[in-house]
């Protein structure tokens, strides 16, 4: 594999946290915020990879089956408290709950690199350089997150509870997008 070719690969498992990126972006803009999910994405989507290609075919069998569903349940949830926090919340409760942090930081950088294992195991299969590969995946998604977020803000600045409202409907888009992929349908 060329380093050409990682790069294109990096990008392309970049989307997912790209997209969330913006979403979280909406309403979560603070400097400590985009870092803290930047740093965490670009750490899950380095750390996947690396994973899938140590694992090898036997993790990646298990994962395989129920990928999807992880993505969609967590996005799903995610996406759906951010709406019912911004049509019932008040505006104590809106501010409250930030996603750069504890496990909804955690559940978003899963949901947003699990396919990142699959790709690992194509590294492996293919001998990349590994450790190049994955410092490459992690810089890419950690600086698609960033921007993502960083744009979002300064584009849907002042939307309030519309903007949670749009977070949310995105987050959930994405995780019905991932189901219905694996399912066919997409």
């Amino acid at each position: 594999m060329t380093l050409l070719e990682i790069f294109l690969l990096a990008l392309a498992l970049a989307v997912d946290a790209f997209s969330v990126g913006a979403a979280v972006g909406l309403d979560h803009r603070h400097p400590r915020q985009i870092f803290r999910l930047s740093f965490h994405f670009g750490l899950f989507q380095a750390l996947m990879p690396l994973v899938g290609a140590l694992a090898g075919t036997l993790l990646l069998r298990w994962v395989r089956q129920w990928d999807h569903w992880v993505v969609f349940a967590v996005l799903g949830l995610v996406g759906g408290h951010m709406i019912y926090e911004a049509v019932h919340g008040t505006e104590h409760s809106r501010t409250k709950v930030d996603l750069t942090r504890g496990w909804s930081l955690v559940g978003l950088s899963v949901a947003t690199s699990i396919d990142a294992l699959a790709a690992g195991l194509g590294l492996a299969m293919s001998n990349a350089p590994i450790a190049l590969s994955v410092t490459i995946i992690g810089l890419v998604a950690a600086a698609a997150t960033a921007f993502a977020m960083l744009a979002a803000g300064r584009l849907l600045h002042g939307l309030g509870k519309k903007a949670d409202i749009v977070a949310g409907l995105v987050l959930i888009a994405i995780g019905v997008r991932t189901l219905l992929q694996h399912t066919g349908m997409w």
